[in-house]
């Protein structure tokens, strides 16, 4: 870092002690500077298109946290320490190097949103499963090969899992007790893959199947097409 990035790097912080948001992105950064001194103030922190390669665990300090941005780095792994931002209500890691995420996240009760589109994550992040707030998971873009057994209780009312390379997808998912948007567009399914549970019994009126290995007029003429379809047009109708 240049003389002048890391002073503009240290008014940034001192502003952000009285806002509670730090916002860095863009400052080629290849290590974030230490937060530790402000471990109860920030709320927001924006360390977006840098050239970060980890996240170290004074970044897990910052207990108040709620918005954590970190898209555009370099980052293949997120520190086991991530669960202790018990507050932390967005997590955003657009384009890394992901592959996993700790156990640790299953302790972040209060997540909401989690964006991990565009990287190379191979399995289903069942850690997220049980989180009673979570509203939205993208794992779009990475190399997720099925749908697990064990998501029953997964929270997500949205789910986007296009362009992997999913192709089968549990029964269990027909459990999920808030899951009304699926995206699947762009993967490996055949209509072997679509549990006829998926379509009958689930609380799912948006799926989105295009790009897969089976014409959407077949998939029209599945078993229990015709329930998913009454869903659908409910739901259509309310928002009109």
């Amino acid at each position: 870092m240049g003389q002048t990035s890391s002073s503009g790097v240290k008014a940034h912080m001192e502003t952000a002690q009285k806002t509670g948001a730090l916002v860095l992105s863009n400052r080629k950064l290849t290590e974030i500077p230490d937060l530790s001194s402000m471990s109860k103030v920030l709320r927001t922190l924006d360390l977006s298109t840098n050239k970060l390669t980890s996240v170290p665990p004074s970044v897990c300090s910052l207990s108040n946290l709620k918005h954590l941005n970190l898209n555009g780095n370099k980052i293949g792994s997120l520190p086991e320490e991530i669960g202790s931002l018990t507050k932390l209500e967005s997590l955003s890691l657009v384009s890394n190097h992901i592959t996993s995420l700790p156990p640790s996240m299953s302790n972040l009760k209060h997540l909401k949103s989690v964006i991990i589109s565009d990287n190379q994550v191979t399995e289903f992040p069942v850690v997220l499963c049980g989180l009673p707030q979570l509203d939205v998971l993208d794992i779009s873009g990475n190399k997720i090969t099925e749908i697990p057994d064990g998501i029953e209780d997964l929270q997500a009312v949205e789910v986007n899992l296009n362009t992997n390379q999913v192709s089968s997808i549990s029964p269990s998912i027909a459990s999920c007790p808030r899951l009304k948007t699926l995206r699947l567009e762009e993967n490996c399914l055949a209509l072997t893959g679509i549990p006829t549970e998926l379509l009958q019994d689930s609380q799912v009126s948006l799926l989105c199947f295009e790009g897969n290995l089976f014409q959407m007029k077949e998939f029209e003429e599945l078993e229990g097409h015709s329930k998913y379809m009454e869903r659908y047009t409910a739901v259509k109708k309310k928002m009109f």
